[in-house]
């Protein structure tokens, strides 16, 4: 069986394990049925995300031109501190914004690899933790907008990673944290103005179980730019990895916009 089209992140759907989709555009694959199996990636080039021209993508599924034009790629995204459109100040289009930031946004420890802090919208919760291949997380607080969420970030970054070790993520070398406890260690840490958001009675626990048959014992990165055909065994999937028998690794968020070729 071939699948054909242009790589997005993979969809996901709750559950134990959580079931991830490779979606395209006439067809879609859950990817849990062909774990232990062989597979093969031929990629065939190039699509924007946003403009959908067969143009070389830069950053993010998108094209250079589009990645400098387009709102949904903003500093602000990465740097939720830097949001403006709650005092009424676009960067790229305003109301686009407004939709983005002026919205319920959750900031949470998640242990991936450590204990780190993020940020993300309401609605993208467990996807979010999902995506970045949480063991474990739990919400410190929700606040009204993204920058709020932004700035108590920027204030938990001293004391917590801010970013995911993902060698140790895909190993499976994860510590034992106790995250209700370190939720309750932070408090005293958080802004002034978000200190009234913190979720004080709310301690829900996120656990997430991956599909994985083995863990590799080290990992090594398929670029589809170096190596266009690839070809191997999956045995498992976690965060938005595939992870190979032979050690390999594909990172399918971060080749979003590649159009290719998967045979089972």
């Amino acid at each position: 069986m071939t699948y054909q089209g242009v790589l997005t992140k993979m969809q996901t759907e709750i559950g134990n394990p959580i079931q991830y989709y490779l979606v395209f555009e006439n067809s879609f694959l859950n990817v849990n049925q062909v774990l232990n199996k062989e597979i093969t990636i031929q990629m065939e080039g190039y699509q924007c995300l946003n403009c959908r021209k067969k143009k070389k993508i830069f950053r993010q599924g998108f094209c250079y031109d589009c990645f400098y034009a387009s709102p949904a790629v903003g500093d602000w995204i990465m740097k939720p501190e830097l949001s403006t459109a709650h005092l009424g100040i676009g960067d790229r289009d305003l109301d686009y914004e407004s939709k983005v930031q002026l919205q319920p946004h959750i900031v949470y420890l998640a242990l991936s690899s450590e204990v780190k802090v993020g940020v993300t919208r309401k609605t993208q919760v467990p996807t979010r933790w999902i995506d970045q291949g949480a063991e474990k997380a739990i919400a410190i607080v929700e606040v009204p907008n993204r920058y709020l969420a932004g700035i108590t970030e920027v204030a938990l970054k001293n004391h917590f990673a801010d970013k995911t070790n993902w060698r140790k993520m895909l190993t499976n070398d994860i510590g034992t944290t106790d995250l209700i406890q370190e939720k309750a260690n932070v408090q005293p840490l958080l802004p002034q103005e978000v200190q009234e958001y913190f979720c004080n009675e709310k301690n829900d626990l996120y656990e997430l179980e991956y599909p994985v048959l083995t863990y590799p014992k080290k990992v090594t990165s398929l670029s589809l730019e170096k190596t266009p055909l690839f070809k191997g065994v999956l045995m498992g999937i976690k965060g938005q990895y595939l992870l190979f028998e032979d050690g390999t690794v594909f990172n399918i968020r971060s080749s979003e916009g590649y159009q290719v070729s998967i045979s089972i």
